[in-house]
């Protein structure tokens, strides 16, 4: 399942002076494995150090494209990020994963009006979003709110206002600066005065179909928190994290002893004997069984998984609905065992 291909560095594109934009050649060959839905991701798997990195990038470009870009913004010292802003090179190549993801636009029929508010490289799934609702329907409308410190620090800020002279008529942003006061921007963070700014006063007359959120934890959950008091229902709210927050959660209760497991995963049939108080996909890796991750954080969905039999707890959940829960869904990065046996099923997702 964790099945990882072959692709060439077509492009690198500085975009701010800690990101760039990473675009990759797909063979013709490949080009259904790696056709994609406005706000997916790819994984990339890169040995650094004597250590396999894997982790996830939100897709940029439109699905109409013939290659596949990505934002890579420098988090991390020694890391994938820094080796991608300061060592690779056009014509490089890396193992990607064909991609994934929840956080998705799918075009309709129907008009729609689609607002966004995004943070930092939050902006990178929300640009191939707003692409393909621009471009999917001449009636439908995109309005979007940006924060960042600066219009230097601005990702992909040259192809959005590219998209506004294109679509003059049809896509509104609002770029919410925090460190500096400059021409056509807002002072500030994105906060309550911004979303009823957006909503209640330059588009009060817009009845917005859907909102993609994307960024940091705070920002999110302050956004989510002033649609809801809208009257914005939970069903038109997306949100896709982009930053691993500290697990302040209290871990499940009854985690004394050991679980014996089995894993389902590339019709294959695993056993192994875990800790209660390790989590599923640790347990999974350290018997070095090839099940699909990425994050390990709970930010991304790869490892998501069906329990057949048994129970277990997330200590951290971003993803899942209340639904897909109640249907034996869990993060594995996530979830520790509460019953003495535990199958899981990579396969049925």
């Amino acid at each position: 399942m964790a099945q990882f291909y072959s692709l060439t560095v077509q492009k690198i594109k500085q975009l701010t002076p800690s990101s760039v934009a990473v675009t990759f050649t797909i063979p013709k060959d490949l080009i259904q494995t790696f056709a994609f839905t406005s706000g997916q991701y790819i994984t990339i798997k890169k040995e650094i150090k004597g250590k396999e990195l894997r982790r996830s990038y939100s897709i940029s470009s439109s699905p109409k494209s013939d290659s596949i870009t990505i934002g890579v913004k420098k988090v991390d010292k020694g890391g994938f990020s820094d080796y991608a802003n300061s060592k690779l090179q056009v014509g490089d190549v890396l193992e990607v994963m064909p991609p994934e993801g929840r956080f998705v636009f799918k075009p309709s029929s129907s008009p729609k009006n689609i607002a966004a508010f995004a943070a930092g490289s939050g902006i990178t799934p929300i640009m191939s979003i707003a692409k393909t609702v621009l471009d999917s329907n001449p009636k439908n409308t995109f309005v979007l709110v940006y924060g960042n410190k600066s219009y230097k620090e601005t990702m992909f800020y040259t192809d959005l206002v590219k998209l506004q002279l294109d679509y003059p008529n049809r896509f509104f942003i609002y770029f919410i600066l925090s460190q500096t006061q400059e021409d056509e921007s807002l002072f500030g963070r994105i906060d309550t005065s911004t979303v009823n700014y957006v909503l209640k006063n330059k588009h009060k007359d817009l009845a917005f179909d859907d909102f993609y959120l994307c960024g940091p934890e705070a920002m999110i959950h302050l956004v989510k928190d002033r649609l809801k008091e809208n009257e914005i229902t939970e069903d038109k709210v997306h949100f896709e994290l982009f930053t691993e927050t500290e697990i302040k959660d209290e871990l499940p209760v009854n985690l004394e002893g050991s679980t014996q497991l089995t894993v389902l995963v590339d019709d294959e049939e695993f056993s192994l004997s875990m800790s209660k108080e390790t989590v599923v996909l640790d347990a999974v890796l350290k018997e070095n069984i090839d099940a699909p991750y990425s994050c390990q954080g709970g930010v991304c969905s790869s490892c998501i998984a069906r329990i057949k039999e048994g129970k277990a707890e997330m200590v951290k959940n971003q993803i899942l609905t209340d639904g897909e829960i109640a249907e034996g869904l869990i993060l594995t990065c996530q979830a520790h065992p509460t019953t003495p046996t535990l199958t899981v099923d990579y396969d049925d997702v």
